[in-house]
């Protein structure tokens, strides 16, 4: 199964199967976590199934969906949440990890973990090139907490 890795502890990928796991788990992979909304996906690729596959492979889970140009403060935070209680490498998914890796770099750029330049380094790197977040990443950054 194909994933990009973003750094260290974070990769995206597009959808996920339940058969996956136990591939995912031996590349390292502590937790996954979905980005897609459920009325995308067939009952079969539900949080649901992929949860209960997790679970089987004694790996972490975590769902924060989010639909197409739903970007939100609070789904950026719920990110921030899954990405900093998972206990090893990430994987978010959803339909083509584009979703997961805006997320990925509005969680860091929130975060202040990297500088915005890095970050668009790391998207650029990994096949998501955005080059005009730039300025928002930076408007986020510079939020209060």
């Amino acid at each position: 199964m194909p994933y990009a890795r973003l750094n260290d502890r974070m990769s995206v990928a597009p959808q996920i199967t339940p058969d996956d796991l136990p591939n995912l788990v031996a590349q390292g992979f502590k937790a996954i976590v979905c980005n897609r909304p459920d009325d995308e996906v067939p009952p079969d690729l539900s949080s649901e199934a992929i949860r209960a596959a997790c679970e089987g492979a004694g790996i972490s889970f975590f769902d924060n969906p989010l639909a197409p140009g739903g970007l939100t403060g609070e789904a950026v935070a719920a990110q921030v949440g899954a990405m900093q209680a998972a206990e090893g490498p990430v994987l978010a998914y959803c339909a083509s990890g584009t979703r997961s890796a805006i997320l990925w770099a509005f969680a860091t750029a929130g975060e202040n973990q990297m500088p915005t330049m890095d970050i668009l380094k790391a998207l650029d790197a990994a096949g998501y090139a955005f080059p005009h977040i730039g300025p928002q990443l930076e408007q986020f950054a510079r939020q209060p907490g």
